[in-house]
């Protein structure tokens, strides 16, 4: 679906006062908004054509380190300038933020204006451009959760995190009673991110204290992963608006249930679901079984788009709903990878590998890739596996750690041929650089597991 606003209805808006501040903003390698905020006056006359930025966006770490192992962009390369050319496509109203529009860029290359490859943006262009030459529309849907808690940001990180407070006490999945505390919040982000052309569907509380999820209509893949990042900014500053604050970490206690950004998936053709037959016992055509194929066989190689830090993959513990075998199921969400809508026109596969720190442009070209390499390659799909699936047997398993996720990732020929050898090498050096990090960290278990007992 479209933004809700055009260029025209933009310059009407702030010639009668309602909007006098756009953001420009990009996708950086974490999936967050990074940017300006321009005065709208300005961007109507001439910001709206494009602005530039410095290209170490596309090569730090959570704490904007400057890491040094990019050959895109270093201190000896001077770190110099992107283009950030809006997409007037994605103009939207901001109505949590007073008189405020918001603008997606993408990255180009300051000297050719060509897409930056590894801009997470021009990733995933690049994949739906390969479902368009092979006669698809690639459609897609993030479901995305997160934990409300009562402290503030500030709070939190002045006391380094410690006595967080969830909003819900227990366990209120799904219950009408025991998400009316996060009401006046939740109502205000669905509001919020549907007055900001944002179809959102719905919002419930998830399997764990504090945990809620929030869901936006189906849509082409591009539009999606807009969604998606947006979705985040605003439930955050909603948050924080009301003195309270959210994480999309996978897993922010090991005590508690990870949260998840499970990917909804389809092709279609002529207007029509192309994973749909109406004379498969399960409706399920065969090019959603060459298509689901690609991304079993490929599952190991992507999973470092999916889960792409250390902390990712604390998440998949057994029996907490997050998968640890790389299978296919028909409606079990105990399985990697499950059809969901099984005989009805709105069949699709689910990937529930990834969480909620995931980098939707990433995830999706990642999926995007290895399913159609199955479709190019008319792959089998093996049998469905059945049960609970902790259990099963010598099944293809989830990558245990991101080193090891992110060495199939390097010598993936697969991920190189669809994202390019320097995309690949980019993001390879963005895992290798969370693992050093985080080995180089003492951490609180180190302490309390060894200091009177070392």
């Amino acid at each position: 679906m479209p933004a809700n606003l055009t260029f025209d209805s933009l310059k009407a808006a702030v010639a009668n006062g309602e909007i006098d501040t756009v953001l420009a903003c990009i996708v950086d390698m974490q999936g967050r908004l990074q940017g300006k905020r321009f005065h709208a006056r300005h961007f109507i006359e001439s910001g709206w054509e494009e602005t530039h930025c410095c290209n170490y966006l596309l090569a730090t770490d959570f704490e904007m380190t400057t890491v040094q192992g990019y050959k895109a962009t270093s201190w000896a390369a001077g770190y110099g300038d992107y283009v950030m050319k809006p997409d007037l496509a994605s103009l939207r109203r901001i109505p949590w933020a007073a008189g405020t529009a918001l603008v997606m860029c993408d990255v180009l290359d300051h000297h050719t204006h060509d897409l930056v490859p590894h801009a997470p943006r021009s990733v995933l262009k690049r994949q739906i451009e390969r479902a368009r030459a092979m006669g698809f529309t690639a459609y897609m849907a993030t479901e995305l959760e997160f934990f409300l808690f009562e402290q503030s940001y500030a709070s939190l990180f002045d006391s380094g995190y410690r006595d967080m407070t969830p909003m819900a006490r227990h366990n209120v999945d799904y219950s009408i009673f025991g998400t009316a505390r996060d009401e006046p919040i939740m109502r205000a982000i669905r509001n919020g991110l549907y007055d900001a052309g944002i179809p959102v569907e719905c919002s419930k509380g998830e399997a764990e204290a504090g945990q809620e999820e929030i869901n936006a209509k189906y849509s082409d893949a591009l539009d999606t992963a807009d969604m998606h990042t947006i979705i985040k900014l605003g439930v955050k500053e909603i948050a924080q608006q009301n003195g309270a604050s959210a994480t999309f970490m996978a897993k922010y206690d090991h005590r508690r249930a990870g949260s998840s950004s499970h990917v909804h998936q389809s092709l279609w053709a002529g207007g029509a679901n192309a994973f749909h037959d109406p004379a498969d016992p399960h409706g399920m055509s065969d090019l959603m079984r060459h298509y689901i194929a690609g991304q079993l066989a490929h599952a190991g190689e992507i999973t470092a788009f999916l889960a792409p830090y250390v902390n990712s993959y604390k998440r998949f513990v057994v029996g907490m709903f997050a998968p640890t075998k790389a299978v296919w199921s028909l409606d079990n969400r105990t399985a990697g990878f499950r059809v969901c809508g099984e005989g009805t026109k709105s069949v699709r596969v689910e990937c529930r590998i990834g969480g909620a720190d995931l980098n939707p442009y990433l995830a999706c070209a990642a999926l995007l890739a290895a399913g159609l390499e199955g479709v190019a390659r008319k792959l089998p799909l093996e049998p469905a596996v059945a049960g609970d699936i902790y259990l099963a047997g010598e099944v293809r398993e989830i990558p245990k750690t991101l080193g090891a996720a992110a060495e199939l990732m390097s010598g993936s020929a697969m991920l190189r041929t669809a994202f390019g050898d320097g995309v690949i090498e980019h993001y390879h050096r963005a895992a290798l650089w969370e693992i050093e990090e985080q080995n180089r960290v003492v951490t609180d278990w180190e302490v309390a597991r060894g200091f009177d007992r070392a």
